[in-house]
């Protein structure tokens, strides 16, 4: 299904005109559609329908508390790496049994909330960290479900920053360290392992990277069986990349058919973490042409969505489609630099894009539902956009815009 398409040269997210929703909300905002959401999360769940498992959206692709209840009324579970991410999703009406807790610096509070909140499984990252589980389970009487994040030193082919299962890579405990942490597990009074995980990096666009991952993870899991060490558990993680440009990565139903069949014979229960693959299709940005600058060099449209309110190219170089929101008749092609206000050269949401547009145009930049509203910041002082939810013909305000009040009123609330 294509959730933006254009109707009469007018482009639509679902059913709703967006130059409406634009007129009644201002620019620049983000807007979703239900439809892809909930589309893109069936079809992981189908895809593993045959084996035991549990689909954990990723919360920090994209966290506002509406799209998690839409998440969570589908019967997700939840990837979270942060006590606010644990708040939004309990917020939003989040199971805390399909809570995993993920991340390499769980602070001290975090473990506490986390553990007061019967969340299902600690992803574990460092002997350090288990200790710090115990210790504080100890004290509040519990006993932590966790499972070891394993890297198994697999090159991803992705960006740099975005790959996470090399040894050169913050993330995971090797497989050496692994081994020797579960020979001795039994020390640890109030942690009970109940598997492993692995997580090798974000916007895969090859199947070869997930399955040499999967196939580790089951090597190391019988060889613990030879030490009397049985698990139940096994996090694949995500990663699974989408199209922004000229990319080719699989299919939603293609990786599911691969995992499948790769997992056909296993008895144990499958946790998958996908976040980038559920919602960046489900997302668009909506900005407005200020000005536009030409010169013998270089063609300028200045709009008024900044690095602050999408940070990807200016972090990644990363490419997302920009196409107008009112198709003009007979354009004029010309190539511009679609840059924003802020003051910063990175400032650009596209370059060199060939494009037809005229003062005070609304122009979509498309894929924009994952890491973006979510990365985005008040730099320069900018409030953060509007969210809209578009489901059908309907739409619905699902953040307010912040106003420069907003952004005052921590620092005028301290007393000198």
């Amino acid at each position: 299904m294509t959730y933006f398409h254009y109707q009469d040269n007018e482009l639509y997210a679902e059913e709703v005109n967006l130059t409406a929703l634009a007129k009644q909300y201002g620019t620049p905002c983000y807007v979703y559609s239900k439809q892809a959401i909930c589309d893109n999360w069936q079809a992981f769940d189908k895809g593993l329908k045959k084996i035991k498992h549990r689909i954990c959206y990723a919360v920090k692709a994209n966290s506002n508390i509406h799209i998690l209840k839409v998440l969570a009324t589908l019967g997700s579970g939840f990837d979270i790496v942060s006590q606010g991410e644990l708040e939004r999703v309990l917020a939003a009406g989040g199971d805390p049994k399909k809570i995993v807790f993920s991340g390499v610096g769980k602070s001290t509070n975090e473990i506490a909330a986390a553990l007061a909140a019967d969340v299902d499984c600690f992803d574990v990252e460092s002997l350090q960290e288990l200790e710090r589980i115990n210790k504080i389970a100890k004290q509040h009487n519990k006993i932590a479900q966790i499972a070891l994040r394993i890297n198994p030193n697999i090159d991803a082919k992705t960006h740099p920053y975005i790959s996470t299962g090399m040894h050169e890579n913050k993330f995971g405990i090797t497989m050496l360290d692994a081994f020797a942490i579960c020979k001795k597990i039994n020390i640890y009074s109030h942690v009970k392992l109940i598997g492993i995980a692995a997580h090798i990096g974000s916007q895969l666009t090859e199947l070869a990277p997930f399955a040499e991952s999967i196939t580790c993870l089951l090597d190391f899991i019988e060889r613990l069986k030879t030490h009397d060490i049985f698990l139940q558990h096994l996090n694949i993680g995500g990663g699974l990349g989408v199209r922004y440009q000229n990319e080719l990565p699989p299919s939603i139903e293609e990786y599911m058919n691969a995992i499948s069949k790769q997992l056909s014979n296993t008895q144990l229960y499958i946790t998958l973490e996908p976040g980038r693959a559920i919602v960046a299709n489900a997302g668009i940005l909506l900005t407005r042409v200020e000005y536009i600058k030409h010169s013998p060099h270089k063609n300028f449209a200045i709009v008024d969505a900044g690095m602050n309110d999408l940070m990807r190219p200016a972090l990644y170089e990363a490419w997302h489609p920009i196409i107008p929101v009112i198709k003009h008749a007979n354009p004029a092609k010309t190539h511009y630099d679609i840059v924003g206000p802020v003051c910063e050269s990175a400032d650009f949401l596209g370059k060199n894009r060939l494009i037809e547009i005229k003062l005070d145009d609304i122009l979509a930049v498309m894929m924009a539902g994952a890491y973006s509203f979510c990365m985005s910041s008040n730099y320069n002082s900018r409030p953060r956009l509007a969210e809209i939810l578009v489901d059908g013909d309907k739409h619905f305000l699902i953040r307010r815009r912040e106003t420069i009040h907003d952004l005052l009123q921590l620092e005028k609330d301290i007393k000198e």
